[in-house]
């Protein structure tokens, strides 16, 4: 049977330049009350290595951390019926996503979307962009390595590197 899941709202403050966007928690972080819960999910351990603080923080201290270093978390998907964790049980006829020309007009240090996954990144160009578009509202769009278990194919450390390179990118040196 499939159960409706609806997204949390939104981690963002205003200094927030970067949004990162899953498709819908799972099972565990709707669970949990808590973003990327899954305890084999990459995302909180990436997010403490490149910022510098101890994976496990509570909940709170982490996302507050991430504000902190411009960081919000978002998900693509504002309500769906699915059975389970995985992107590919969303019923697609069924979904809602948020509302994102709201959310840049209320945050508008927010510059880039960092899509964690495939998932958040079809549905934020087919359901997001257009009205995006309508609203002018301009953004950078990177499709980001999915921190999620299920996405196996690329290692820690290269998921590790490609989300630091977004988010640190190497300051160009200067002649002295």
């Amino acid at each position: 049977m499939n159960q409706k899941a609806e997204c949390f709202n939104a981690q963002i403050t205003d200094n927030c330049r970067f949004l990162v966007l899953g498709s819908m928690p799972g099972q565990i972080s709707l669970k949990q009350q808590a973003y990327y819960a899954h305890p084999r999910n990459a995302f909180w351990p990436i997010m403490a290595a490149i910022f510098g603080f101890s994976s496990t923080l509570d909940y709170s201290a982490r996302v507050e951390q991430l504000n902190q270093h411009g960081v919000g978390l978002w998900d693509v998907i504002a309500s769906c019926y699915r059975q389970g964790s995985l992107d590919s049980a969303i019923k697609a006829d069924a979904l809602e996503v948020n509302d994102f020309v709201s959310c840049f007009e209320l945050y508008p240090n927010l510059n880039t979307v960092l899509l964690n996954g495939q998932k958040a990144a079809t549905l934020f160009k087919r359901q997001v962009m257009p009205k995006l578009t309508q609203a002018n509202i301009k953004l950078e769009t990177y499709l980001m390595p999915s921190t999620s278990p299920a996405y196996a194919s690329i290692q820690f450390d290269e998921k590790l590197e490609i989300w630091r390179d977004i988010l640190q990118p190497k300051s160009s040196l200067k002649n002295a």
